[in-house]
């Protein structure tokens, strides 16, 4: 196992790039820890893959270094890097059993036949491919063969990472959630290094400690699910993570006051006068409806989840969500919101502020 450093990172796929728009990596420098768990999060084409194929050796970086531990390995093959990788789509030798494609990269590197046969029942096990040993791999599932990759992949003990290219696209929903938890389980039991690519932030955030969100190639924020729902660093974050994401209100700042329509929001920070586009985020979750106080909305609709009402409303012309229990009446003369002032987000041209803290007593109501 090994850490992971990112030294000014960057990768176009065009031979002489120029500005930052040829870039699909845009510059990035981080350390991946030893033993944790990371995932790469965003939409299609964010330059999640290209990132992962940097680490692994597959592309070389238009500029920038890649260290395992205190080892430049920018120019190794992936051989050398001595990483495992699972990829999309399920790549197994059909010929084969499943127990000969789990024993596979034991038996290339000469290990001795009583530690491959008990690491292959061990990892079978955990995966539950235990019944399907003696099974040829032609013809089963792609959940299966699925199942056989991950195996392959967890089954060697002295790797220095493990990556996972969307690895779970071919599984049937219902499977997702249990090869979830055995990944886990598996982080949990071997410690490996792990970085986990998806589009689906469910996974990521059940999966990582820690998840890097990306967006047109740019690392915007690398933290736990908890800061990425409490505080994001950059709109697409507050955008992209929850569900639904937060709601963005166009306001002009100063102090500890947002000014939106003639309507004066208190804050509990003191932003000074920011120069720039400046937006309030607030999570459906943090945002109340009520009869009188706060900011008058009209509602739209109203999804009924069960455990959860999901109320969409126009707020000054701009459509905003809405989180409540499941047990929350609605009520004809509820025309109005108000947020938590708590969970309150500020934004100038698209990146977090952080303001200085005001005195609890010289907070107004909103």
């Amino acid at each position: 196992m090994a850490s992971i450093t990112l030294e000014n990172l960057a990768h176009s796929y065009l031979p002489n790039p120029g500005g930052d728009s040829d870039f699909a990596l845009k510059e990035v420098n981080h350390i991946w820890e030893d033993g944790r768990a990371y995932a790469l999060l965003g939409p299609s084409g964010c330059g999640k893959t290209t990132l992962l194929n940097l680490i692994s050796g597959l592309l070389t970086p238009t500029s920038g270094s890649i260290l395992f531990d205190d080892k430049d390995v920018t120019a190794s093959s992936t051989a050398e890097r001595n990483i495992a990788q699972v990829f999309q789509f399920p790549v197994v030798y059909d010929t084969m059993t499943v127990g000969q494609n789990l024993a596979f990269p034991l038996r290339n590197r000469g290990m001795d036949s009583g530690y491959v046969a008990e690491r292959v029942q061990r990892i079978a096990q955990m995966i539950g491919l235990e019944a399907d040993l003696h099974k040829k791999a032609r013809g089963l599932t792609s959940d299966l063969k699925q199942k056989i990759s991950l195996g392959r992949g967890m089954v060697r003990d002295d790797v220095n990472a493990i990556l996972f290219d969307e690895p779970l696209t071919v599984i049937d929903p219902h499977l997702k959630w249990e090869l979830r938890t055995q990944l886990k389980s598996l982080h949990r039991e071997f410690g490996h290094t792990m970085i986990y690519v998806t589009h689906d932030q469910t996974e990521a955030l059940t999966f990582a400690e820690k998840v890097v969100v990306m967006h047109e190639g740019r690392v915007l924020q690398i933290g736990t699910p908890k800061a990425l729902f409490e505080t994001p660093a950059h709109v697409f974050v507050g955008y992209f993570i929850g569900s639904p994401g937060m709601n963005f209100i166009p306001v002009s700042v100063t102090g500890n006051k947002a000014h939106t329509n003639g309507e004066t929001i208190n804050l509990n920070h003191d932003y000074g006068n920011p120069q720039g586009d400046t937006v309030l985020g607030i999570r459906p979750e943090f945002v109340r409806l009520t009869k009188s106080d706060g900011l008058p909305v009209q509602i739209n609709r109203i999804q009924d989840v069960g455990r959860h009402k999901f109320i969409n409303a126009t707020l000054f012309d701009i459509e905003i969500n809405i989180s409540a229990d499941g047990g929350f009446e609605i009520e004809p003369d509820m025309v109005m919101v108000e947020f938590d002032r708590a969970n309150i987000s500020l934004f100038c041209d698209d990146w977090r502020m952080n303001g200085k803290a005001i005195d609890q007593g010289k907070r107004g109501a909103i």
